[in-house]
């Protein structure tokens, strides 16, 4: 499964006070020992990704949407900072 999109990367290089929580988030979601398989790329497991696109529209195969990345990213950086 291929969730992220090479739109999905543009919307968010086109924040550039998102790209901290990107990459936190990334690490965060990653499955556990990414770095032991080649390539060493952090990837969220099918599994949760599944769960997500369920639970955000619906269906297990959806693609997910840009904006919406941008969104849940800008509500994991606020929600970080309110938890200080």
């Amino acid at each position: 499964m291929h969730a992220w999109s090479w739109s999905t990367l543009t919307k968010v290089a086109g924040h550039p006070s998102l790209w901290l929580t990107a990459v936190r988030q990334g690490l965060r979601l990653a499955q556990p020992g990414w770095w032991r398989q080649w390539p060493p790329v952090p990837s969220v497991p099918d599994s949760y990704m599944r769960f997500r696109l369920v639970t955000a529209y619906g269906d297990p195969e959806a693609e997910l949407e840009a904006d919406d990345v941008v969104t849940y990213l800008r509500w994991c950086r606020t929600w970080r900072a309110l938890a200080r």
